[in-house]
């Protein structure tokens, strides 16, 4: 990498170092010097994607300042990443981030693991599960059986199928939420839709208020964007929305938008219960906040007892302060790139409008195939396979992580496809890191939060089940090991970034 492409300020990296927590040190080891736990911080945040690669870091006295620490002490450190190969630096130009040669760029998301990576590594980094069969196949089928009058046709269609639009627009009106077609856009998964609301809502340097923690991916597109990020802590325990510190938050901060997941928040698991949906919609009206809600899990209710609360759009009906964002990602298959906004007709035409310039549409044959299955009872038998399988596998990897790590603490919630779990003390980053020298991927807390939140945080998808869900306890036990022996932090690149 010849040049720096961003920078990171001395505020943001002291606030990302200060909340990781130090490498506990072995039985008979002597604390580490403050230049090789500060290189081996910045490494950490290299390695995780959270600082990125090629970014400029702060000159060595404006570090020293913000870390309240010699500038020698800052000098060693670089002097030490540089010659580990994560730094590089140009007389004049400064210092930059770097990887070691021959090694791939860490993400900076939560993407998967490419298939021939599967069969030495337990992929816990990615909460989606295996298509639904045999309705995958049903669905194109069907969609392959009605397709030949559009393909007489060119074949964009910016707001989505109109077929599709009115299925989706009925499944609305039959939960109580009368919506019409136009009130729909039909987008390339949620995270089409997230991008079309963040590029016409919020531009560069706009405020978006999100819960703290949230989705990952969403915040990087945020942060992408250029958004300003808000966050707004959950309630103690992380079990629910403190609609105290909302209010506080859009009416001090005024955020152009605000995004929750309130129906098995991601990755907390939490619900949001009706009385908290209808007080959040009416402070985000007062603030004159267009509320954007993920309903991408909400059809993952893995407890039969458990009575849903009604959508957060029932509050709003008319669509102009909530915008709701679902997904046939989650309930149904990550591969089906189908996700749909429902909000005010007037704010549809003005995301269909954007569209344009960035993606012309959402592939057809996939809209036939969601539309299929939705109108044929295909997509509530499908719904229930991926319950029933996301069930077995939440109460096989509880019973696991309760089994191997005692001292690890966390809520089983009662649907969605995460378990947002606190390691006990240990440094998330550090154990994702040792996960990966013992062949498991999990992500840390931090990933999850803003400026380096949630250090001793990491989370575990529903995924795996049986022999697998057991396995990867035990090799998440071990990564534990590692990280309290103070052998999880050293310089040797993480395995899945050795060729």
């Amino acid at each position: 990498m010849a040049q720096w492409t961003s920078a990171v300020g001395p505020a943001q990296l002291a606030r990302q170092l200060q909340a990781q927590q130090p490498r506990p040190a072995g039985p008979g080891a002597r604390k580490p010097p403050a230049y090789r736990a500060l290189a081996d911080g910045i490494r950490l945040l290299v390695l995780e994607g959270r600082v990125p690669v090629a970014a400029r870091l702060p000159a060595e006295r404006e570090l020293a300042l913000a870390l309240t620490v010699s500038r020698t002490t800052v000098a060693a450190a670089y002097e030490a990443l540089r010659s580990e190969g994560f730094l590089e630096s140009r007389r004049g130009a400064g210092s930059w981030t770097a990887v070691p040669a021959g090694n791939p760029l860490p993400a900076r998301g939560l993407e998967p693991l490419p298939p021939e990576a599967l069969g030495s590594m337990i992929d816990l980094g990615c909460a989606a599960l295996p298509a639904p069969e045999p309705w995958l196949t049903r669905g194109v089928q069907g969609a392959l059986e009605e397709l030949p009058p559009y393909a007489h046709t060119h074949g964009d269609y910016p707001a989505g199928l109109p077929a599709l639009r009115q299925t989706l627009a009925d499944r609305y009106t039959a939960r109580g939420i009368p919506t019409m077609p136009e009130q729909i856009m039909v987008t390339t998964g949620a995270m089409g839709a997230m991008d079309a609301i963040c590029h016409l809502f919020a531009g560069r340097g706009e405020r978006i208020a999100v819960e703290s923690p949230s989705y990952a991916n969403i915040l990087q597109l945020m942060r992408e964007a250029g958004a300003r990020l808000v966050p707004v802590a959950m309630s103690e325990g992380l079990g629910s929305w403190d609609l105290g510190r909302w209010r506080q938050v859009l009416r001090d901060a005024a955020p152009r938008l605000a995004y929750v997941v309130a129906d098995f928040h991601n990755p907390t698991g939490a619900l949001a219960d009706e009385d908290q949906r209808r007080q959040l919609v009416d402070a985000a009206r007062s603030a004159g906040t267009v509320l954007v809600v993920d309903e991408t899990m909400t059809e993952l209710r893995l407890d039969d007892d458990l009575e849903m609360p009604r959508p957060v759009c029932a509050f709003d009906p008319a669509g102009s302060t909530v915008l709701t964002v679902g997904s046939a990602s989650k309930a149904f298959w990550a591969g089906m790139r189908i996700g749909w906004v429902r909000a005010a007709p007037d704010v549809v035409r003005s995301l269909v409008a954007a569209r344009a310039y960035a993606d012309l549409g959402t592939p057809v044959l996939e809209q036939l195939g969601v539309n299929w299955l939705m109108g044929t009872g295909g997509w509530e038998e499908a719904v229930k396979l991926r319950r029933d399988q996301a069930r077995e596998n939440r109460d096989a990897l509880v019973a696991a992580v309760r089994r191997e790590l005692p001292e690890w603490e966390f809520a089983v919630p009662k649907g969605g496809l995460t378990l947002w779990v606190r390691t006990g003390g240990l440094s998330g980053s550090r154990l994702a890191e040792a996960g990966e020298r013992v062949g498991v991927r999990v992500p840390s807390g931090p990933r999850f939060g803003v400026d380096g939140a949630f250090e001793g945080f990491v989370r575990l998808p529903f995924t795996v089940g049986g022999a697998v869900a057991d396995e990867a306890a035990a090799r998440l036990a071990a990564a534990a090991r590692l990280v309290e022996s103070g052998a999880g932090g050293g310089t040797e690149p993480p395995r899945s970034f050795v060729a």
